[in-house]
C-alpha cells in the first residue's frame, strides 16, 4: 500500500469515528430522588447566563469560567422579543444565535436547561413578550385566549426548530426544558398550563418538560405529571416536602432558582450579599442531592432598550438599571469575584470521585479612557422624522414602535398660567417650550402635572416622552402600553392636535450634526477616541443627565445620575484599535461635551 492512500484511509476511519461520536445519544430521566444520566445519578450545579446580556464573542469565555467554579450546566431564558421583534419577523443572527450559544456550552463540557417559557420575567422588558402583541385586539398574555395561543404557538415552533434537535435525546446537550415560568404566581389554570406542555411537544420539545414557582405558588404552577421545580429556598427538608407534595411524593429535587443575590432599578441601594450568607446553604442543598441553578450566575448587562420594570397597587414605578450585575459569582465583566471563589470551594467536595477543577482564568485587564471630547452635537429638535399627526396623543403601539422615544408637538395660545397634566405617562418626560426645557416629569414619583407659565402668542409645546421598560411581572402585564396613553390637559381643557415623531433610536449612525449649539433641549452628541490596545473599560457618567450611549454602534444601555449605577460597561470585544466612536443621547444637561473613563465600575452611588 501507498503512502498517500495508507493517509486516506486513516483519514476516512477517522472520519468515520468522529462522525460516530457526533451521534451518540445520552439518556436523561427522572428517578424518584434524583436525576439520572446514562442511568446514573446526576446531581445538577446550574448556572444561569443569558445570551444577550453578554457579547456573542465572549459566550465561550464565559462558559469556561462556569466550567472553573464547577458548574456542569447551563441555564437560559429565551426571549421572545428579541426574535420576533415585529409580528411574523424572525432574527436568529449575532447575539440572537441562542443554538450557537448551546453548541458552545456543548464544546465546553456543559449541560443546558432551556427555559423557552415563553414569560421570562427575568428583568427584562415586558417580561420577554414583543411589544406589539398589545396591538391585537382582545389579545391576552398568559391565557388561553385565541390570538394569543396563536401567536404563542407560531413563536414556539420557531423557537423548536432552531433548539429541539439539540435535546439530549437527539445528541445534543440540552437536558430539559421550562414551559411557562412562575406561572403560579400569576395565575391557576391548569388547562393552560396542558396547552403549554402540548405546543412544546408540538414544537419538538419531546425530551422532559418542567415547571417552577416559587414556595408559596408551586400548587397552582405545576403541572400533574412535570417536575414542579421550586424557587427561591434551598432549605432542604422544605424543598423536598414541596416538591414531593406536589410530584407524587417523590423527587427528583431541583432548585430551579437559586439566588445568590438580586437585581437593582434606578434610584435605590445597589443589592449586594455577603457570600459568606450562602455557603453553608449550598453545601447543605448539595450534601442532600438538591439540585439547583444559580440565578444569576453571571447577569451581564441589559443593553439597548431591554430592562424591565416591577409596577403593583402596593409599589411605586420602578424601571431596572442597565447593569445586571447581581452581586454574581461572575460581575458584570465576566471576571471572578470573592462569591465565586467561596462557592468554587463549596462545590469542590460534590465533584465525582477523581474529578478537579480546571483553573480559574485570571480577571480580564481593564484600561480608563479619559477626556473624551464630543465636538459634534445635534439638538433632538432639528433631527426629527416625518410625524404622525392625530388629534390625540398617540401611544408608541399605535405607532408600532417598540423601543426608545416619541415627541409629541402641538401649538397653545400663551399669554397664560396653568397645569399641564399628561393622563397616564409613561414613563418619562421632558417638557419644552419654545425650544426650551422647562420641565420633568416621572412616572416613579407619580408625577403627571407641571405648572407652566406661558409667553404671549402661540406657544409651541414639545414632549419627549422615554419609554424607561415595560413592567415585567404581575399583574400590569396587560397594561404596558408607552408614551402618553389617555390625555393632555391644560388648565382641565383637553389639548388636541398633536404631531408624533418617533425617535427609536435603533441606529444612530444616520444623525446628521450641525454648528449649531444645543444645550437647553435634549441633546445627542458625537465624538470619537483613538485606542492603542483594546481591554474591557467602564463609561464614568455621574456628571451627565440621562440617557443612552453608543459605541461603534454597540448600544450600551441607559445611564441616569440617580444612580446606583454610575459608569456602564464597555466591554474589550466591541472596541478596536485606533479611531472608535461614541454617541451620546442627553436628555436633561444638553451643555455636557466630555466624559472620563474608568477601569472599574460604579454600581452603588446614589445621586
Amino acid at each position: 500500500m501507498t503512502l498517500k492512500k495508507a493517509l486516506m484511509l486513516s483519514f476516512i476511519l477517522l472520519w468515520h469515528i468522529s462522525l460516530n461520536a457526533q451521534k451518540i445519544t445520552h439518556s436523561f430521566a427522572l428517578s424518584d430522588s434524583s436525576f439520572m444520566l446514562d442511568g446514573k445519578p446526576f446531581l445538577m450545579i446550574s448556572g444561569e447566563i443569558h445570551y444577550p446580556r453578554v457579547p456573542r464573542e465572549a459566550w465561550r469565555a464565559r462558559m469556561k469560567m462556569a466550567k472553573a467554579m464547577g458548574l456542569n450546566t447551563i441555564g437560559t431564558y429565551v426571549f421572545w422579543n428579541l426574535h420576533e421583534p415585529q409580528k411574523g419577523k424572525f432574527d436568529f443572527s449575532g447575539n440572537n444565535n441562542v443554538a450557537e450559544f448551546v453548541k458552545i456550552a456543548k464544546e465546553e463540557g456543559l449541560w443546558v436547561i432551556l427555559r423557552p417559557s415563553p414569560y421570562v420575567c427575568a428583568e427584562w422588558e415586558f417580561g420577554g413578550y414583543p411589544y406589539w402583541l398589545q396591538n391585537e385586539k382582545g389579545l391576552i398574555v398568559r391565557s388561553k385566549e385565541e390570538k394569543y395561543l396563536k401567536e404563542y404557538e407560531t413563536y414556539i415552533k420557531e423557537i423548536g426548530k432552531q433548539l429541539a434537535p439539540l435535546q439530549v435525546n437527539h445528541g445534543g446537550n440540552i437536558l430539559m426544558v421550562q414551559i411557562e415560568n412562575e406561572y403560579g404566581s400569576y395565575g391557576n389554570d391548569k388547562e393552560y398550563l396542558a396547552i403549554n406542555q402540548r405546543l412544546f411537544k408540538e414544537a419538538g420539545f419531546d425530551g422532559l418538560l418542567y415547571t417552577c414557582d416559587p414556595t408559596d405558588a408551586i400548587a397552582d404552577g405545576h403541572l400533574p405529571g412535570l417536575l414542579p421545580a421550586i424557587n427561591g429556598i434551598d432549605n432542604p427538608v422544605k424543598v423536598k416536602k414541596l416538591i414531593s407534595e406536589n410530584h407524587g411524593g417523590k423527587g427528583p429535587f431541583y432548585i430551579a432558582e437559586w439566588y445568590p443575590a438580586w437585581f437593582d432599578w434606578w434610584g435605590t441601594a445597589h443589592h449586594t450579599v455577603p457570600a459568606e450568607n450562602y455557603t453553608a446553604r449550598l453545601d447543605g442543598a448539595l450534601s442532600a442531592g438538591i439540585s439547583i441553578n444559580m440565578y444569576m450566575f453571571h447577569g451581564g448587562t441589559t443593553r439597548g432598550f431591554m430592562n424591565g420594570a416591577n409596577y403593583d397597587d402596593k409599589h411605586p414605578y420602578e424601571p431596572q438599571i442597565s447593569s445586571y450585575d447581581y452581586d454574581a459569582p461572575l460581575d458584570e465583566a465576566g471576571n471572578a469575584t470573592n462569591k465565586f471563589m467561596l462557592f468554587r470551594q463549596v462545590i469542590a467536595k460534590h465533584l465525582p470521585a477523581g474529578q478537579t477543577l480546571p483553573p480559574v482564568p485570571a480577571a480580564k485587564p481593564t484600561i480608563a479612557i479619559d477626556n473624551i471630547q464630543l465636538n459634534e452635537s445635534a439638538g433632538i429638535l432639528d433631527i426629527l422624522p416625518k410625524p404622525v399627526l392625530n388629534k390625540t396623543p398617540l401611544t408608541f403601539e399605535d405607532l408600532k414602535q417598540d423601543y426608545g422615544f416619541v415627541l409629541y408637538r402641538t401649538t397653545i395660545k400663551g399669554g397664560k398660567t396653568g397645569v399641564i397634566k399628561l393622563n397616564e405617562l409613561r414613563d418619562y418626560a421632558v417638557i419644552m417650550i419654545n425650544g426650551k426645557n422647562v420641565g420633568l416629569l416621572d412616572r416613579r414619583h407619580k408625577q403627571d402635572s407641571i405648572k407652566l407659565t406661558l409667553p404671549a402668542g402661540r406657544v409651541k409645546l414639545d414632549i419627549l416622552v422615554e419609554n424607561s421598560g415595560r413592567v415585567n411581572f404581575g399583574p400590569y402585564l396587560l397594561k404596558n402600553k408607552k408614551g402618553i396613553t389617555e390625555s393632555v390637559k391644560f388648565n382641565g381643557a383637553e389639548v388636541y392636535n398633536w404631531a408624533m415623531y418617533s425617535l427609536p433610536f435603533k441606529h444612530v449612525n444616520n444623525i446628521v450634526y450641525g454648528n449649531k449649539k444645543a444645550t437647553h433641549i435634549p441633546v445627542v452628541r458625537k465624538g470619537e477616541f483613538n485606542l492603542s490596545k483594546v481591554a474591557d473599560t467602564y463609561l464614568n457618567m455621574e456628571s451627565w443627565g440621562k440617557g443612552v450611549v453608543w459605541v461603534n454602534g454597540h448600544n450600551l444601555g441607559r445611564y441616569w445620575s440617580v444612580g446606583p449605577q454610575q459608569t456602564l460597561y464597555l466591554p474589550a470585544e466591541w472596541l478596536k484599535k485606533g479611531k472608535n466612536d461614541i454617541v451620546v443621547f442627553e436628555m436633561l444637561k444638553g451643555e455636557m461635551s466630555r466624559l472620563n473613563g474608568s477601569a472599574t465600575p460604579i454600581l452603588n452611588k446614589l445621586q
